[in-house]
């Protein structure tokens, strides 16, 4: 997985729609009070907290790949909650969680093979593991509009190398991917979330944190006019009748049992 630095005070206030998302995942959890569970991709710690809260005589783990977002989460740390600055392509754990949770995240990881293993290994008989993230058709404009400009004139020498930070399978290729392993009894389905912004969402979504992999490949100069450019485009792409900015987004759910 590759590590990019985020924002945390912006990408609080840039993902309201992924709070959404991974507050009805948790409501769905149906969690006891005693489960031991690990949160990949945590951020800001906004719904490991919730999940701390739930599992009073349990414990949960928040893990990121930011030193910036584990740094500003780490301060709601609790006697039954913590925060680890760690690569989820270097989850090691053994039998140690009855839920992995993860919400808005694993479509920043590329090997899916090695993150299912390594998930089975860290889960405990019987374990659940639920996810929710990034599946094909997710944020086609954005991807429409930033696939123009790093082919126009202006920007093209800075992404001869690049490499797309993102994985978004489609449903069957995915369910047909966590089948293969056989370490599950195992759903997989889609879900359409499109979602409407004002401009000031759109805009803030964009910075934190779509723009952030394409930004670190720009040269200081270019930076500045490449995020206007995109922002621009953005706003005449998905604007709508009423005033509002559309983006498609486009869910995987996994719901998983460890054999």
């Amino acid at each position: 997985m590759s590590a990019y630095e985020f924002d945390p005070k912006k990408y609080q206030q840039a993902s309201n729609h992924q709070k959404d998302w991974g507050n009805r995942l948790i409501d769905e959890l149906h969690l006891r009070g005693d489960e031991i569970i690990l949160d990949l991709g945590c951020g800001e710690g906004t719904l490991t907290s919730r999940l701390a809260s739930l599992v009073p005589n349990g414990g949960v783990v928040g893990m990121d790949s930011s030193i910036q977002m584990i740094q500003a989460a780490k301060g709601s740390e609790t006697s039954n909650l913590r925060f680890l600055c760690r690569d989820i392509d270097d989850l090691d754990f053994v039998k140690g969680f009855d839920v992995i949770f993860s919400n808005a995240a694993l479509h920043w990881v590329k090997d899916h093979d090695r993150l299912l293993s390594n998930v089975h290994r860290a889960l405990r008989p019987g374990g659940v593991a639920r996810f929710n993230f990034a599946g094909d058709g997710n944020c086609s404009n954005f991807f429409s509009t930033v696939r123009e400009l790093m082919a126009s004139p202006r920007y093209s020498r800075y992404f001869e190398q690049f490499l797309w930070p993102w994985y978004m399978p489609t449903v069957e290729a995915y369910e047909d991917k966590v089948r293969s392993t056989g370490l599950f009894d195992s759903r997989v389905w889609g879900e359409i979330a499109d979602r409407s912004f004002t401009a000031e969402g759109l805009i803030g979504w964009i910075e934190q944190p779509s723009i952030v992999p394409l930004l670190e490949q720009v040269a200081s100069d270019d930076k500045q006019s490449f995020r206007d450019d995109v922002v621009a485009r953005m706003l005449e792409r998905t604007k709508m009748g009423d005033g509002n900015y559309l983006e498609t987004f486009r869910r995987i759910n996994l719901l998983a049992r460890k054999k």
